[in-house]
């Protein structure tokens, strides 16, 4: 099923549709202000296994998950000082920020240093269904097995679709993986460049 949601003002009886779906352990693809992600519930372990069946990735590469905001994301990850300014500044954009986890993290979401990787996308959709659901959601690229990103919901709907249980049309993107920063520790550590802007972690 794939369900058009108004990018700016998304419906609140859409959002709710969407929640409903991952309350029930569901899977959906939305849109974000960087690719189409792939996601379910922080919280259901059966979901989690499923989104790793679809991306045909295995287990021990980690995944990331999207908060509403800052104060979620220090529900779920240990922020210093230097951490909470670059985020306060950049966030919601284009990152993804690796952090040491807090205890209510899933252990299936840690990596063996115990970090996660968070996102707060500048997309009011994917921002509303977390914020409606309560808890963060994961978030995986919808990308083909050999990284072909799919920035269009037809396209993830061929290639996809019979796997999820809804597609979120957000409208097609221009699609750019987020830049990542492990803030874990310091100095910060770009792993990977991509749409956010790195240079105030180069100075």
């Amino acid at each position: 099923m794939i369900l058009a949601v108004d990018t700016h003002e998304p419906e609140l009886k859409l959002v709710r549709r969407a929640v409903e779906i991952l309350r029930r352990g569901g899977i959906i693809a939305y849109p974000t202000d960087t690719v189409y992600g792939i996601g379910c519930d922080l919280f259901n372990k059966k979901a989690i296994e499923r989104v790793y069946q679809i991306k045909r990735i295995p287990k021990y590469k980690q995944l990331s998950f999207i908060c509403s905001d800052l104060k979620e994301i220090s529900r779920y990850a240990q922020v210093g000082n230097f951490a909470y300014r670059m985020m306060k500044h950049l966030l919601p954009g284009p990152y993804t920020f690796l952090l040491a986890a807090t205890r209510i993290v899933p252990k299936m979401m840690l990596t063996k240093r115990r970090t996660v990787g968070i996102r707060v996308p500048n997309n009011e959709i994917v921002l509303s269904i977390v914020r409606e659901l309560g808890n963060p959601i994961i978030s995986t690229s919808a990308s083909l097995y050999k990284d072909e990103i799919l920035s269009d919901p037809e396209e993830i709907g061929k290639n996809f679709g019979p796997s999820l249980d809804l597609i979120i049309d957000g409208g097609k993107l221009v699609s750019e993986l987020s830049s990542v920063v492990d803030l874990s520790g310091e100095p910060p550590i770009i792993i990977r460049e991509g749409k956010g802007d790195i240079s105030l972690f180069l100075s």
